[in-house]
């Protein structure tokens, strides 16, 4: 293979291709048109001496060669990255896009700060908070496109770094017209109560009733929507019940007319982690995000220790 006729761009390509084993979302993916996606293609078929996808019933499929790709292309991608990243990054003119990913309720604490911070050191730079899902379902390739994630996962990541950001803990929330709210710190009257579950993209169900489930209870829930600031702008207008994160109920509760209520139950207090993918370690203005976002999270301060009766 001759390395001088290989463009950059056709490896963008390929690495676009085969992990979408799909020219339509391959283009799509990487800002191509469906003929110039395959017209990639049909160059890099001629730089392998491989087919690399063929069609199988209506599905195109991998070849091994292809496969084999998959494995070691990605990693070859970022090591050209690191290369061409600047050494330095000046806030102040860069036009940098940086995608990060939290969950709505570290989202509603954060990103507001964090966005006044960017407007006064990079006026330029533009942030985008993709929908959250769990780490532990998504693809390896998709930490690729994200410079930032924030989880209260508690366990390592292949391909991505960690760093502890902030600590919470969950409270009993209803609205402040709730009848008999305070019969709630009962254990039998919270699992009776119509609750609201939280269950967020990937998961299977909310954690809550997974932690329930480990210690032989169960809830009544009635309801499941996919955040927590949807879980408690229902709980403003109707008798349920959500257990969600303190320091956001504490964050809504004036606003939304909601009460907080000792709970009956303790599954202690969790970190919140910030996410990076390792090819990122070293770029200065991912090193810049992360800390801006690391300084926002410090300013949140301890969370508060009572609840509104």
């Amino acid at each position: 293979m001759n390395l001088a006729s290989i463009d950059l761009n056709l490896l963008v390509a390929l690495d676009a291709l085969i992990s979408e084993a799909h020219v339509g979302r391959a283009a799509r993916k990487i800002g191509l048109s469906q003929p110039a996606a395959s017209h990639a293609l049909n160059r890099l078929r001629e730089l392998f001496g491989d087919p690399l996808l063929v069609r199988v019933g209506s599905r195109m499929q991998l070849t091994p060669r292809a496969a084999s790709l998959r494995q070691s292309l990605p990693a070859a991608l970022s090591r050209v990255q690191a290369v061409l990243l600047e050494d330095s990054f000046a806030p102040e003119k860069s036009s940098r896009r940086f995608s990060v990913m939290m969950p709505d309720h570290v989202a509603h604490l954060l990103v507001p700060p964090l966005v006044n911070r960017v407007r006064s050191e990079a006026p330029s730079v533009k942030l985008k908070v993709l929908p959250w899902q769990s780490l532990v379902s998504m693809a390896p390739e998709r930490f690729r496109s994200i410079d930032l994630l924030v989880s209260c996962l508690n366990q390592e990541v292949s391909g991505l770094e960690r760093e502890a950001l902030f600590a919470d803990s969950e409270v009993t929330v209803v609205r402040t017209a709730y009848p008999g709210a305070s019969r709630l710190e009962s254990l039998e009257a919270f699992l009776k109560a119509r609750h609201v579950a939280v269950v967020g993209r990937g998961l299977p169900e909310d954690p809550v009733d997974t932690w329930l489930r480990e210690e032989r209870l169960k809830r009544r829930v009635v309801l499941e929507v996919a955040g927590y600031v949807q879980a408690l702008q229902a709980v403003a207008q109707a008798d349920l019940v959500a257990f969600v994160p303190k320091r956001l109920a504490q964050s809504l509760a004036p606003g939304l007319s909601l009460r907080l209520v000792t709970p009956p139950i303790d599954p202690g207090e969790y970190q919140e982690y910030m996410f990076h993918p390792r090819r990122s370690a070293q770029d200065a203005a991912s090193i810049w995000l992360r800390t801006l976002t690391a300084k926002v999270a410090a300013k949140l301060g301890p969370a508060e220790s009572g609840t509104f009766h």
